[in-house]
């Protein structure tokens, strides 16, 4: 089944300030969740923010925030981020809630780290009846062979892997599409 923008929600994991600078490629860790996030609200999915530990961990890093952050009408409404201890998102009932409330089969996966928050997030989701896609290149770890074996471990587990890129034309759907222009402008 082909993932639309009507089946599908965004669920960003912990790229916060404390984690970011340890990832093996930090840059790359902001600017592709920060192209992925901004092309879901291009496309107008719903998206899911969690911190893992903000006390000891920091906050979302400011480059995502300012794309998770809406403007509406010249006034900025901040993005609805939820802390959370467990690693798994999905062991926080306020995130289940929202994911729940948005009621989409298919929810895209990004942040930080792979083999951790990541991997059992994925592996809930499925528990849970959600079908998780696992965006690859919007996924980091400290280490690669850790994300590396996150994914064959997160495919094992019945996520879908993909890129960014990949995913939001797939969302698109078609050149026809009115968000067409601002998703390709995005991803040059």
């Amino acid at each position: 089944m082909k993932i639309t923008k009507d089946n599908a929600t965004l669920l960003v994991i912990d790229v916060q300030e404390k984690l970011v600078p340890a990832m093996s490629e930090p840059e790359k860790c902001v600017d592709n969740t920060a192209k992925l996030i901004e092309g879901a609200r291009i496309l107008g999915l719903p998206i899911v923010v969690s911190e893992q530990y903000p006390q000891g961990l920091g906050s979302t890093v400011p480059a995502i925030r300012e794309v998770l952050d809406k403007e509406i009408d010249g006034t900025i409404i901040p993005a609805n981020i939820i802390a959370k201890r467990a690693f798994s998102c999905l062991d926080e009932e306020k995130i289940i809630n929202e994911l729940e409330k948005v009621d989409r089969d298919y929810v895209l996966v990004c942040g930080i780290e792979s083999h951790i928050c990541v991997l059992q997030t994925i592996m809930d989701l499925s528990e849970k009846g959600f079908i998780p896609v696992l965006v690859e290149d919007c996924v980091f770890s400290r280490k690669e062979n850790d994300k590396t074996q996150a994914i064959k471990r997160a495919a094992m587990e019945g996520a879908i892997v993909t890129t960014y890129e990949s995913i939001l034309f797939e969302l698109l759907g078609s050149s026809t599409a009115p968000e067409f222009k601002a998703i390709s402008k995005l991803i040059k």
